[in-house]
């Protein structure tokens, strides 16, 4: 490597996973080409790399947030382009970062020629942190509750959010950590498959998430009166439950879900409230690479035979967002938004709002973390198509992690004297 260039990440080289950094490269011979590497190793011991070629201006820079890409993973100015264009070395697979207290690390360098066997420039290392100075993890074991609790620094007052990124199989904690760091207190947890739950459930029992809801209200830095809720997917369906049917909830934050009751029977003090909307294998069409995509074989929940499965959310009182992509291959989000709207104005409800992404995919994620076209669905175990341009799904990414925090905030007002009635 040469001692006179240099690989700079600005402001510094350790952040937050969700905050942007910018690369520069100094001491290189004026318009010398060069190729920008990222190199990275999920929680999974899978390798995702990118790579991108610039070239420098005549005094011998390169400024990602300034200068185009000329070549590779992707063109153009995309200041941020080198981490979320990150690709697995293998098919198919997921960038999984689930454990809060150890960072991302990317692995930048400058290489002189656009192969990989150019000599090495300069180097340099990301630290991307998933949980903030200050913020306190506690494992949660509390009556029927498996989860994780994350809690700010300092007295509080803070806002309270329940975080359903999964209904089993494992906890993820990156999205509710990096919440926390923002000055929420966040709970997040799953139904089954982590710790001594049934690895296996044949129904949803709401009563589940009842009970951790007030367990997230009784901590004693919550000052909302309510709590949010965050979803994703399947727990979509169970957050628009919980919003309809329990107290409570205050604001639900609803991503790429339906707006039926999916999969499992949902059962309420031991009685069925819904039955399951299913979904038909032989529609889920076959891809050359290998993934199908199954955004039509979702059986329709306005057909009459389904129509039970539908979740009444003009029964809740609290506040919506629903967000969808409008690329989802993994069933149809943007027509569930357009059911749930239409339903609420039926019934003279005003108390939602919405946003579409076009280009974006499924996994809508905390941002900065590398696009997923394709994976083994967590559910179904068939390997799926996500959809998304990554370029259009990345900037939807950046986009929605600001607005979930402004509608938590607008939504879960904190009350001071809540604290001290709890101390």
């Amino acid at each position: 490597m040469s001692s006179q260039i240099r690989l700079r990440l600005l402001p510094r080289a350790r952040c937050m996973f969700d905050e942007p950094v910018q690369l520069k490269v100094d001491g290189l011979r004026s318009r010398q080409v060069v190729t920008l590497r990222a190199r990275t190793t999920d929680d999974k011991g899978v390798v995702f790399r990118s790579s991108a070629t610039y070239r420098a201006d005549g005094s011998g820079g390169v400024d990602l947030q300034r200068d185009p890409s000329l070549s590779g993973s992707y063109t153009g100015v995309e200041p941020m382009g080198l981490l979320w264009s990150m690709r697995a070395t293998a098919l198919h697979k997921k960038f999984h970062k689930i454990k809060s207290l150890d960072p991302h690390v990317v692995k930048f360098a400058v290489q002189e020629e656009e192969e990989e066997g150019g000599r090495m420039l300069a180097e340099a290392t990301n630290e991307r942190l998933l949980i903030g100075d200050g913020v306190s993890r506690r494992t949660i074991k509390d009556g029927n509750i498996r989860g994780v609790l994350f809690t700010p620094p300092g007295r509080g007052p803070f806002p309270a959010v329940l975080d359903l990124y999964v209904l089993g199989g494992g906890l993820s904690e990156k999205r509710a950590s990096l919440l926390a760091s923002q000055g929420f207190v966040v709970l997040t947890v799953v139904a089954f498959g982590y710790d001594d739950l049934p690895t296996n459930i044949k129904k949803v029992h709401l009563d589940y998430f009842e009970e951790a809801i007030q367990f997230l209200i009784k901590q004693d830095k919550v000052g909302s009166k309510g709590v949010g809720l965050l979803s994703f997917s399947k727990t979509g369906d169970v957050a628009l439950s919980m919003a309809s049917y329990l107290p409570g909830v205050a604001a639900t934050v609803w991503i790429n879900g339906c707006s039926a009751n999916t999969l499992l029977p949902l059962y309420y003090k031991k009685s069925q409230i819904h039955p399951a909307l299913l979904f038909d294998p032989s529609k889920i069409i076959p891809t050359e690479s290998g993934a199908g995509n199954g955004k039509n074989a979702l059986h329709d929940p306005l057909a009459e035979e389904n129509k039970a499965t539908l979740i009444p959310v003009e029964r809740a009182d609290g506040r919506f967002l629903f967000v969808a992509s409008e690329d989802d291959l993994n069933w149809d989000s943007k027509a569930s938004l357009d059911m749930m709207v239409e339903r609420l104005q039926r019934h003279g409800k005003d108390n939602f709002e919405s946003v579409c992404y076009p280009g974006a995919g499924h996994y809508l994620e905390p941002p900065y973390g590398p696009y997923c076209p394709s994976s083994l669905h967590p559910i179904v175990s068939v390997t799926v198509l996500w959809g998304g341009e990554p370029r259009s799904h990345a900037a939807a990414e950046v986009h929605l992690w600001k607005k979930i925090q402004e509608f938590f905030r607008a939504h879960l007002s904190c009350d001071a004297t809540q604290i001290k009635a709890k101390m």
